[in-house]
């Protein structure tokens, strides 16, 4: 197995990654067009033969170009070991795909030695596309995407997603009750959405406390490689094991973080 990180790797990589999506974006698109059966996993979210088939499209994909990488799968589990691992969210949003909104994307990042090298997020029915690999830049739909140059908390315009356990924490919840006060305003766009929204410079901050590292793995690429940063809640580097984003213009993070962080201070 070569360990080679090169331009001419990463974009061949990503060329895989956006064809895969593509083309998985298609089997989900007709299942949405058609309908299908919802399931009730063991942790009480939703899956559908549109996320098993579309993981299956893209584990074949890249298992085709790439055999001697591992893969990570939302719906599959772990197949393989090694430096290099595919990080794979079928179709990011079931629940919104099951209620017949446009609000779901396929995502598929790779990792190589712990870090996150390339992102694509596909979502077919809301119509963009988002790619980026290491030292690429950020892509929408083929056109450069730069996060925004915001400064100030008071000028920020500010997106909450998942934030249920930070609901369940006083001091997480009252600092960002305070945060709230302090921005320009909010709003709840969610999923894949407000990254692309953060990564192109029309949203400042991006703020959830219960995700998963496949949820949001290509996204912390293409909102780094567009000029943001992209943590923890707490402001840690992230891992498999991340549950918490602190995604921001490159200068809100630094404040942001103080009020944000395990302190909770503002």
């Amino acid at each position: 197995m070569t360990d080679n990180l090169d331009d001419a790797f990463l974009d061949h990589a990503l060329e895989v990654a956006l064809a895969a999506a593509r083309t998985a974006g298609e089997r989900i698109a007709h299942h949405f067009r058609h309908g299908v059966a919802v399931e009730i996993k063991p942790d009480a979210t939703p899956v559908t033969v549109a996320d098993r088939e579309a993981e299956d499209i893209i584990r074949s994909a890249l298992k085709g170009a790439f055999p001697d990488h591992a893969i990570l799968g939302e719906e599959r589990g772990r197949e393989g070991e090694g430096a290099f691992l595919w990080l794979v969210d079928p179709l990011d949003g079931t629940k919104s795909f099951v209620r017949g909104t446009p609000f779901f994307s396929t995502q598929i990042a790779l990792m190589h030695a712990g870090e996150l090298v390339l992102g694509v997020s596909h979502a077919p029915l809301y119509g963009e596309t988002m790619w980026a690999r290491r030292g690429g830049g950020a892509w929408l739909d083929g056109k450069r995407a730069r996060a925004s140059g915001v400064t100030r908390i008071g000028d920020a315009a500010l997106s909450l997603g998942n934030i249920k356990s930070l609901a369940q924490d006083a001091r997480g919840w009252n600092a960002l009750g305070r945060l709230v006060l302090a921005v320009n305003r909010t709003r709840g766009y969610g999923d894949f959405c407000h990254y692309h929204l953060l990564a192109r410079g029309a949203l400042d901050v991006v703020i959830e406390s219960d995700v998963n590292i496949l949820d949001i793995a290509a996204l912390a690429v293409i909102v780094r490689e567009a000029g943001g940063v992209f943590t923890e809640l707490s402001g840690a580097p992230l891992s498999l094991g991340t549950r918490s984003v602190l995604a921001s213009a490159p200068g809100l993070h630094a404040p942001l973080q103080r009020r944000m962080g395990r302190s909770g201070d503002p």
